[in-house]
């Protein structure tokens, strides 16, 4: 055997070459596609998780009313409010008519 200089030649199939190349090209394609898919998925957990939190906060707080009413809530209590006072401006007309002393009749 002979010394390995600047002459050495190195004698490879071509086509086991391609198949190494394509072997390898393929390992690393998958690879990458492997991690971009598990780096996916965990940023989904994240904020499937992160959305759970905000339902529980949500759950807890909205009907303590700490996070405030929905604006068709708002023109709701308007309204009852209004019809209240009508039915106490009606209440009093009645007990006013209802107490009035009574003048008898001839």
């Amino acid at each position: 055997m002979g010394a390995i200089g600047d002459d050495t030649n190195l004698d490879i199939n071509l086509k086991w070459l391609l198949q190494i190349v394509a072997i390898v090209g393929f390992a690393v394609w998958g690879y990458f596609t492997l991690t971009s898919q598990i780096t996916q998925l965990e940023i989904e957990v994240m904020r499937m998780r992160d959305n759970v939190n905000m339902n529980s906060t949500f759950r807890i707080k909205w009907p303590l009313g700490e996070l405030g009413a929905l604006p068709d809530d708002a023109e709701q209590n308007m309204r009852l409010q209004h019809i209240e006072d009508d039915v106490d401006q009606l209440n009093s007309y009645v007990d006013g008519l209802r107490f009035q002393p009574r003048t008898e009749a001839r």
